[in-house]
């Protein structure tokens, strides 16, 4: 039972990384029907991020700044300039493939994957590097429930990203912008005729997708203590794999998808072996989709005749 509820743990803390990476999928397919495969390595650019804010404040064991202010700095840091990179890559990758056929944009998204992707090593080197999240947040000051331990980054991931998953809820649900997303990804030039700024509109999604990846990539930083120019590649496909099962296009289905992910992945490892997990997680991928296409909580698309 100690091996069940930590490997319990273990898969809540990865699925909430999956599952933010996962609605930027989710978002970007809804409004434009688009698969940004280079969503994993924005994810990957929001670990850089993190990495080298805390050698600008002097390294992990000589941090010139309390921890609470370092993390609100990496968190922001990587949100900001990771979402402005998502709206770069839209603006002059995707727009002017926006009434291509299909496999255009596709085909781009593939390309500007191995952009980024090369583009880092090219930066930052092939080697890893290493948060040594140790040296400025103790592992010992988490939660003991009794022979499970649950350290403090993994509290700090799955609350922020449970906080994250709401707000960005509330956002799609209660406000303006939130409007103009669902009414943009139900019909675009309904929406336009309507006096809506599609342009603007599809560029804010890029920026909230971008952004959680961004910030899901600092948490992996600190969660997995390292991080290289090829770790988006792995975790954006098993965050596809997520948004699918869940319902690509659902919010809550990316959620869920993240999670399911997450637990897969947790007690493969912990009960089978890690050789194993990639066939599991997609073997779980193969079975959603036989037996419920549209995801768990997705709808069937209706067809325009």
């Amino acid at each position: 039972m100690r091996l069940f509820f930590q490997e319990l743990v273990n898969g809540v803390t990865t699925g909430a990384l999956y599952s933010l990476i996962a609605l930027g999928f989710s978002m970007v397919y809804g409004v434009l029907k688009l698969l940004n495969f280079a969503h994993g390595d924005l994810y990957m650019v929001g670990a850089f991020i993190g990495f080298f804010v805390i050698q600008w404040f002097g390294g992990a064991a000589h941090l010139t700044i309390p921890v609470p202010l370092l993390l609100v700095i990496m968190f922001v840091l990587a949100a900001g300039v990771v979402g402005g990179l998502g709206v770069a890559i839209e603006r002059f990758a995707y727009r002017p493939l926006r009434d291509a056929p299909r496999i255009a944009p596709l085909i781009t998204a593939i390309g500007i994957s191995f952009f980024l992707e090369n583009a880092a090593l090219l930066l930052f080197g092939a080697q890893y590097r290493i948060y040594n999240t140790s040296e400025f947040i103790s592992f010992s000051s988490g939660i003991q429930i009794g022979s499970v331990n649950i350290d403090s980054v993994q509290i700090m991931v799955v609350v922020l990203g449970v906080a994250l998953m709401i707000g960005l809820r509330q956002l799609i649900n209660r406000t303006t912008l939130g409007k103009q997303m669902r009414a943009v990804a139900a019909d675009r030039e309904a929406a336009e005729m309507l006096g809506i700024n599609v342009n603007f509109t599809i560029a804010a999604t890029f920026f909230l997708g971008s952004a959680l990846a961004g910030v899901a990539g600092v948490m992996a930083g600190l969660l997995f203590n390292q991080v290289t120019n090829t770790i988006g590649f792995i975790a954006g496909l098993k965050a596809f794999t997520a948004a699918v099962v869940g319902g690509i296009g659902s919010i809550p289905g990316a959620m869920l998808g993240g999670l399911l992910i997450g637990l897969a992945e947790s007690f493969v490892t912990g009960y089978i072996s890690s050789t194993y997990t990639n066939l599991i997680v997609f073997g779980v991928l193969i079975v959603v989709m036989l037996a419920r296409p549209s995801g768990l909580l997705g709808q069937a698309q209706l067809q325009k005749v």
